[in-house]
């Protein structure tokens, strides 16, 4: 039996946050492996224009080359159809009955977990690790939303104590529309097939 990490996400495009949490998940709760998972057709964003799948996938595995327990999953995106996080885990564990899984998440997501698509099926299916962060919209402190989501839904909810970092995929589809360099967010290698793709010209239509 094995502990594993998902990290889900549009990746869209993956960015070292997102690396960061995944590597701090793997550490600080001694997981075999970690799952970057990019999504295939994640509904909440069915009015966006999203990257092809493979090609998040492919900027997925070179983001991930060469780091200890980070693997790439393409288990979301051979899905077809929406693909919501309930359905995933349900799915994996029919897949990989063997392991425990833990679902990683930002501090936001922790807030809004309850407007998710069967949110006491994603509860009830992991261990959800959330990483630590203010929320300025929360009138509730970490502690309390996890009490709260812990009681309401027997979860096992536990702090991801991950240094902050302010970035975001759609920051950074907006700096590679203006021409700004995002070298710094970026692993070198994503960065270059960014380029050679020539990914994120036009900017996002709101």
């Amino acid at each position: 039996m094995g502990n594993i990490g998902i990290m889900g996400g549009t990746f869209d495009p993956i960015h070292n946050g997102h690396l960061m949490l995944g590597e701090q998940a793997y550490e600080e709760y001694q997981l075999d492996e970690v799952w970057f998972m990019p999504s295939g057709h994640p509904p909440h964003k069915k009015n966006q224009k999203i990257t092809d799948p493979d090609i998040r996938l492919t900027m997925t595995q070179l983001a991930i080359e060469g780091k200890t327990g980070l693997v790439c999953s393409d288990f979301e995106v051979r899905r077809n159809g929406s693909t919501y996080t309930a359905q995933t885990l349900r799915l994996l564990r029919e897949a990989y009955p063997q392991h425990q899984y833990f679902f990683i998440i930002g501090a936001d997501s922790l807030y809004e977990i309850e407007n998710w698509y069967e949110p006491d099926q994603v509860l009830s299916q992991a261990v959800i690790l959330a990483a630590r962060r203010e929320y300025e919209d929360a009138h509730l402190s970490m502690e309390q939303q996890i009490a709260f989501l812990g009681t309401r839904y027997k979860a096992d909810i536990r702090i991801l104590h991950c240094k902050e970092m302010d970035i975001s995929s759609a920051m950074l589809r907006e700096r590679i529309a203006g021409g700004l360099s995002v070298s710094e967010y970026v692993p070198p290698k994503v960065l270059a097939y960014i380029k050679d793709q020539g990914l994120y010209q036009e900017k996002d239509k709101a």
